[in-house]
């Protein structure tokens, strides 16, 4: 399928998820709750590395002690009371609506250059879809870059697979497993290789066409957890560092509405992790029920953030 960008458009929340469920993506350009989100994070990033230009701190320092640091800073990024207060005004003022919307606690990420540490906590991502990791048909995927983005170090979508399914490992993953298997600061230790069972297609994925969006710093772009995407592989010279978030809309994920479910066979459901933007509460259990599938027994049913 062909694939839309909205640019900054004027149309309200459920117009937007509509779009988005299709398979298109939306870009707003210049949101000053984007901006401020990125600005916060720039700060933690530098505190974390002092005196090291984090950008490019990968050349003056082996990769080991550069997952040391992100081991520090990327649980600091989620606890953190302003993180959640940043994706909170920044939804808000982008229009969704914040009794029936839920986000997921927003992550921050790397992607190192030129193969510098490209597993464990700065994993590179092959093409792959949330779905795949038990997220929910109706989420959405929302995404800032936390400093300027160059084509060389941007994300990829595949949007010609986004109603065309593959051949994939989905069907071993359980996110409750997962969560107490897979989780934790012992990610850091994956500086070589990474040998978590990552749900990946199993048939070849062509790359061409690919679709990079490069969302200016306060900017925002929103796509479907379903849409099929991967990391650039990074040859800029400098670190990019983004922010990345989730949402569903307690209305959709009750009526089940949401994009299309082409290929994804993962069991387990990522739903007990939304917070309700108003007031942090968790996604109604009557709802949660809806996407559960009885197999809660093989491990936690929540990801605890260590």
């Amino acid at each position: 399928m062909s694939t839309a960008v909205y640019l900054d458009p004027g149309f309200d929340d459920d117009r937007r998820r509509a779009e988005l469920y299709a398979g298109e993506l939306v870009v707003y350009a210049n949101q000053t709750a984007a901006r401020e989100f990125a600005e916060f994070a720039q700060g933690l990033i530098a505190r974390a590395f002092g005196s090291v230009d984090p950008r490019v701190a990968q050349h003056e320092m082996p990769a080991e002690r550069f997952a040391e640091i992100l081991n520090q800073l990327k649980p600091e990024f989620i606890h953190h009371d302003h993180s959640k207060r940043h994706v909170r005004a920044l939804l808000t003022a982008l229009g969704c609506d914040p009794e029936k919307t839920y986000f997921d606690v927003p992550r921050l990420r790397s992607s190192t250059s030129d193969g510098y540490l490209t597993t464990g906590i700065a994993y590179a991502w092959h093409p792959h879809r949330d779905t795949w990791y038990s997220a929910p048909s109706c989420q959405i995927n929302w995404w800032l870059p936390v400093y300027d983005l160059a084509n060389s170090n941007a994300m990829a979508f595949h949007p010609q697979y986004f109603d065309r399914g593959v051949t994939n490992t989905s069907a071993e993953y359980n996110y409750y497993e997962w969560n107490r298997v897979h989780r934790g600061a012992h990610v850091a230790q994956y500086t070589k290789a990474d040998p978590r069972p990552l749900p990946r297609a199993s048939e070849t994925i062509e790359l061409e066409p690919q679709l990079r969006v490069l969302v200016p710093v306060g900017g925002v772009m929103a796509f479907s957890g379903a849409q099929m995407h991967s990391s650039v592989p990074n040859t800029s010279g400098v670190t990019r560092y983004s922010i990345d978030f989730r949402t569903v809309h307690v209305d959709d994920a009750r009526a089940h509405r949401g994009a299309p479910n082409v290929d994804s066979h993962c069991t387990g459901t990522t739903m007990r992790d939304y917070l309700r933007v108003t007031d942090l509460s968790l996604v109604p259990e009557d709802v949660i029920r809806l996407h559960d599938d009885g197999t809660g027994a093989l491990g936690e049913l929540k990801y605890e953030r260590a």
